[in-house]
């Protein structure tokens, strides 16, 4: 596996609460697996955020009664007959 050397610190208080958790020499794959599990809830809220702001905006633009009567306008201008579907 590809990587890159980096320099992180401990505390003395986590680092003797991980030395005995962690073999020898595995304490790289041990940050690495938290890293990736973390960044996979980081990127789980940012997802759920999104669909909550896209859902937020969908109510608010069907509230909009302009917004509305301009797509009624647009739908009986272009003919597609998408109301007939």
């Amino acid at each position: 596996m590809r990587g890159h050397n980096v320099n992180i610190y401990f505390s003395e208080e986590v680092y003797n609460q991980i030395k005995p958790l962690i073999a020898q020499r595995k304490i790289s794959r041990f940050v690495n697996q938290v890293v990736k599990k973390e960044l996979s809830k980081e990127q789980k809220q940012e997802k759920e955020q999104l669909r909550e702001r896209l859902v937020a905006a969908y109510k608010r633009m069907t509230k909009n009664k302009n917004l509305q009567k301009e797509m009624a306008l647009w739908d009986r201008i272009s003919g597609d007959g998408l109301k007939n579907e």
